[in-house]
């Protein structure tokens, strides 16, 4: 695989609109086991994905999200639902095996709910990278009622939606203009 950083990074763009090619599973697969080698603290991967792409399933997303995402999700091939899994941490003692790492959590809500974000949303970020280094674009986005996500998609789960990534091959033609990063003076520090 040959992957630049532009097809990562500076021409990488999020869509609006997506070509109606499908994505097939064994690609989904493929981004799952790129992404899974993403660092996460103490190994803990709270990332749950539920990759919709039925129509039954996609209809049921579509009335989920907020109107201005309802088309988005519509025309993708994918979307990829991001959960974090409040439970992760019963996974800890074959994923991070050479301590009792389960113990730091048990019986500490605000600590899994805060490790369970944080490490989601990394993981969410490295499924992004993970699709474009596949050739695939994507659309992340807030605007959605997650306890109608929940009930949809994670009923019955320790899962809690974190976001909602459109995968597949973009529309070009439906791209915003680019909107300007922040400078390094504006945004780092080095002390």
């Amino acid at each position: 695989m040959n992957v630049t950083t532009e097809q990562l990074f500076t021409e990488a763009r999020t869509h609006n609109g997506y070509l109606p090619d499908p994505v097939p599973e064994a690609t989904l697969r493929a981004l799952y086991d790129l992404m899974k080698w993403g660092p996460t603290s103490a190994n803990c991967s709270p990332a749950r994905i539920v990759f919709v792409t039925s129509d039954a399933a996609r209809a049921r997303l579509v009335e989920c999200m907020s109107p201005g995402n309802r088309v988005k999700v519509e025309q993708a091939p994918v979307t990829a639902l991001i959960g974090m899994d409040l439970g992760f941490h019963e996974q800890l003692p074959r994923l991070f095996p050479h301590t009792d790492a389960r113990s730091w959590f048990a019986g500490n809500p605000e600590l899994i709910a805060s490790t369970a974000f944080r490490n989601s949303s990394l993981q969410g970020a490295y499924l992004i990278v993970a699709a474009r280094a596949l050739g695939l674009d994507c659309g992340p986005m807030s605007g959605f009622d997650a306890a109608r996500v929940e009930a949809a998609f994670f009923a019955g789960m320790s899962v809690k939606i974190n976001f909602v990534c459109t995968l597949g091959r973009g529309d070009r033609s439906k791209l915003f203009p680019r909107s300007p990063r922040l400078a390094f003076e504006e945004a780092c520090r080095i002390v």
